[in-house]
């Protein structure tokens, strides 16, 4: 949505478009590059960088991601929709903190 979208988005959140727009172009490509780094585990389930991969894009960048959504919305007053991101991601975070503790690999 970020690449193809903003139009969309822009009204959906009532928002002004990026300015200037290569910030949103930058955040699509980033965003592809998250999803595609989401396959590893799908392919390597065994393995530790599948795992570590988790660890760093679930807990870490989705739990920092919401966090940032709240700041921003309570020091910025960014609009309250964008509340739904810190929702998202917090919930997000929250289950591949679960799935990987729950699933910890056992050491023999």
């Amino acid at each position: 949505m970020m690449l193809v979208g903003r139009s969309l988005l822009v009204s959906l959140f009532n928002v002004p478009p990026p300015t200037p727009p290569i910030h949103a172009d930058l955040n699509g490509v980033f965003l592809l590059a998250v999803a595609a780094g989401y396959l590893i585990p799908y392919r390597e389930s065994q393995s530790t960088g599948g795992r570590t991969y988790m660890w760093v894009m679930g807990p870490l960048l989705k739990g920092a991601g919401a966090l940032t959504f709240i700041l921003d919305f309570v020091i910025r007053h960014s609009p309250a929709s964008f509340l739904l991101f810190a929702a998202s991601d917090g919930t997000l975070a929250l289950i591949t903190l679960w799935a990987l503790v729950a699933r910890s690999p056992t050491k023999h």
